[in-house]
């Protein structure tokens, strides 16, 4: 073995152990390469300022610049070559305008592979239409049903109330933006007042609607106790 490969496996094994070390493991799969990763970076940096949690959950954030069924194509793919046999596999993605088939399909999708494991868990944490409606519910009970540029028109007007600058994409700080100015917990009774309202309907029926708060629920859990009594 050559001194190069000998190091390579070295840093492999290390890395295996650090993982070994987490009892909750999150892979979290984005559509978007900024939006949605900003937000789950900022539970991420939350969290690792926890000394309870900090050593004990692994977040790892993949951002995919792809949508719905590429998005869950691409978390299997890493299953498979990181070869992951527990944790829980999360897809982050919208509705846009993409089939409703394809939307559908992705939790379909969860339902099939969960069948084969009971330690590797997936989800499929929908938006209807976008991830703003997620935001917006921070600070409205919105229940009309309009595209993306509706949205964050009216996220505008919500930050302009809060003497903050317009909302826009990418923005780096959305998690404290939100946590700050928002009303998570609120966030989280409309989103799931939105599901219990529309049983048995598939994900592209309800509109606007989003599953994002199941996995804002699971994450919250592992935060500082005056932030997580902000959700929970």
């Amino acid at each position: 073995m050559t001194k190069k490969a000998g190091k390579e496996e070295w840093k492999r094994k290390r890395k295996l152990e650090h993982l070994e070390q987490k009892k909750y493991r999150y892979y979290i799969f984005c559509e978007g390469e900024k939006t949605e990763p900003n937000y789950f970076n900022g539970f991420k940096a939350h969290i690792e300022s926890n000394p309870i949690y900090k050593d004990l959950v692994l977040i790892d954030i993949q951002p995919c610049g792809a949508e719905t069924m590429s998005v869950m194509s691409r978390a299997e793919e890493y299953v498979k070559n990181n070869k992951l046999k527990k944790g829980h596999i999360w897809c982050i993605y919208d509705k846009d305008d993409f089939p409703n088939s394809r939307f559908n399909k992705v939790c379909e999708r969860t339902v099939s592979l969960n069948k084969h494991s009971e330690e590797l868990k997936y989800h499929a944490a929908w938006s209807n239409q976008c991830i703003e409606f997620w935001f917006i519910l921070h600070f409205s009970n919105y229940t009309s049903n309009n595209n993306r540029e509706e949205y964050i028109k009216y996220l505008d007007k919500q930050f302009v109330q809060q003497r903050l600058s317009k909302y826009a994409k990418n923005m780096a700080d959305i998690f404290d933006i939100l946590l700050k100015h928002g009303d998570p917990k609120l966030a989280i009774r409309y989103a799931k007042n939105i599901i219990a309202n529309n049983p048995d309907k598939t994900p592209a029926m309800i509109a606007p609607g989003t599953k994002v708060y199941e996995l804002v629920e699971e994450l919250a859990k592992f935060l500082p106790e005056e932030e997580m009594n902000k959700f929970l």
